[in-house]
């Protein structure tokens, strides 16, 4: 009998700098995908759409594509739209689940304290679904390693916390799950900010507003939390 293997595809929202008024919230994504179940088909389907867009071989950034920066900055609402539906239409259709941790950075003293912060966020995400994770003979850990201290962190609550934990060094536009776990963030984010009546002139615009968004969005992510 072949090994079951779990692949957990890690992304942040934010940075593990001072609090600032624009981006006050750090969070951490992770896809959780049983690569048993094959979904090979799902990502020829995302790579053709991509590229009948001019997009090829492309990793799409849900955050600078809402508020039309980098390189998008040149692309109208229609197009962008179309391309964050893409990446949302083919995460709802997987039979994948992920975890959120998130830290509000106003509430952290110092960098020492929002790491304390988001290693127990996660810590408590992680313990509160043992069974699952113990449930596989190996987890690989796919993350870019984009920040040092996050890094440190999922490597060392991984190897504590369950055995046969592997790690490896990826490129978002080689990997699908990556990118939805960029979305996964940003989502999260906007569900955030949208408790608090928080959304930026951008995201308003381009979800119309917050109730189209939990409407048209946030719901069927949701249904993917573990």
């Amino acid at each position: 009998m072949s090994d079951r293997i779990l692949s957990v595809f890690i992304d942040e929202s934010g940075d593990f700098g001072t609090y600032e008024r624009h981006a006050p919230y750090y969070l951490v994504s992770m896809v959780l995908h049983d690569q048993s179940v094959d979904i090979s088909d799902r990502v020829k389907s995302l790579e053709y759409r991509l590229g009948n867009l001019g997009y090829h071989q492309h990793a799409i950034h849900t955050g600078p594509l809402i508020r039309r920066e980098s390189v998008y900055l040149n692309d109208k609402m229609e197009q962008r739209k179309h391309l964050f539906n893409i990446l949302f239409y083919f995460a709802r259709l997987l039979d994948i689940h992920y975890i959120c941790a998130a830290v509000d950075k106003h509430e952290c003293v110092d960098t020492v304290d929002m790491t304390a912060k988001l290693s127990r966020s996660i810590g408590s995400s992680l313990a509160k679904h043992a069974d699952f994770f113990n449930s596989y003979d190996r987890i690989i850990i796919y993350y870019d390693n984009g920040q040092v201290e996050l890094t440190k962190i999922i490597t060392t609550l991984f190897t504590v916390m369950f055995p046969h934990v592997e790690f490896r060094k990826v490129q978002p536009v080689d990997y699908k799950l990556f990118q939805v776990a960029d979305l996964i963030c940003t989502t999260e984010l906007l569900s955030i900010k949208a408790e608090k009546k928080e959304f930026s002139k951008s995201e308003m615009e381009f979800f119309h507003s917050i109730k189209s968004f939990k409407k048209e969005y946030l719901k069927a992510i949701l249904r993917k939390k573990l």
